[in-house]
């Protein structure tokens, strides 16, 4: 059984219907872990589709409807595996076209992400619809670039205002020595980190969230990124200020993460 599957609303794919969508930048997507065919934050994931279709299409696709599909691609391959997605207009891009926005479902081998700890350059940058995880972000791929040719792993990125708000592929969270902190700023907001802020709230960890600039850094106890891949990586250096590791922080969040249950599409 194939670990890739490629589906368009609900079928296999063929190579006319993938061709007009291979460099294609206007789509939204979420990705996310399956494990055992089931999945954390499944409502999480739901909510993001359709509030993000409804940004950019102004419509969106019914919840039964959107699941059946996930179900579909699912049962063509292994219990473990990672999913993503993508919602897409037929008409494609350059057009106020009105149709009823596409699914597409891609699937391969499971993923973790790396172990860490990572250093992370600070970039000045601010994402376009910023609460949309929307596709053709080159400006990602371009600052992940540009900070392992100066010797880091990854990047950050810096709003106008000084204000850290995300890594290149990732959310970012903080440990004070006492509560988490969750930097304020316009940002992607993670199902993994939204997964951890409400199983936190549930164990009672207090958790807070405020402006983090470069020179808040100093003060923290310690600092992860957290993606559809994992809730926590260890975080040592953002520019040229050193972190914590922090094991017990990152310990924490991992196990916040398990215990939100998993459920299938």
């Amino acid at each position: 059984m194939s670990s890739f599957v490629v589906h368009r609303d609900g079928h296999p794919a063929t190579a006319a219907e993938l061709a007009p969508l291979a460099f294609a930048g206007y789509a939204h997507f979420t990705a996310m872990q399956v494990r055992g065919g089931r999945v954390r934050g499944l409502d999480l994931h739901l909510e993001r589709l359709r509030s993000a279709s409804m940004e950019l299409f102004g419509r969106a696709l019914p919840d039964d409807q959107v699941r059946a599909r996930l179900r579909s691609a699912l049962l063509a391959g292994p219990a473990d595996l990672s999913l993503t997605a993508t919602v897409y207009s037929p008409a494609g891009e350059f057009t106020a076209t009105d149709l009823e926005p596409s699914l597409l479902v891609r699937t391969g081998p499971p993923a973790s992400g790396p172990r860490g700890p990572l250093s992370l350059a600070a970039v000045e940058h601010e994402r376009v619809l910023p609460a949309v995880k929307h596709v053709g972000e080159v400006a990602k791929t371009y600052f992940l670039r540009q900070a392992v040719a100066r010797g880091f792993d990854d990047a950050a990125f810096l709003d106008r205002r000084g204000r850290l708000s995300e890594g290149s592929i990732w959310n970012l969270a903080f440990w004070d020595g006492a509560a988490v902190v969750w930097p304020e700023a316009e940002m992607l907001g993670g199902t993994t980190m939204a997964i951890v802020r409400r199983q936190l709230d549930r164990l009672g960890v207090p958790q807070r969230v405020q402006e983090i600039t470069l020179a808040d850094l100093p003060a923290l106890a310690g600092a992860v990124v957290m993606n559809s891949w994992t809730p926590g990586v260890p975080v040592h250096q953002i520019a040229s200020t050193s972190l914590p590791e922090a094991p017990s922080f990152v310990r924490m969040l991992h196990e916040a993460y398990g215990t939100e249950p998993p459920s299938a599409p």
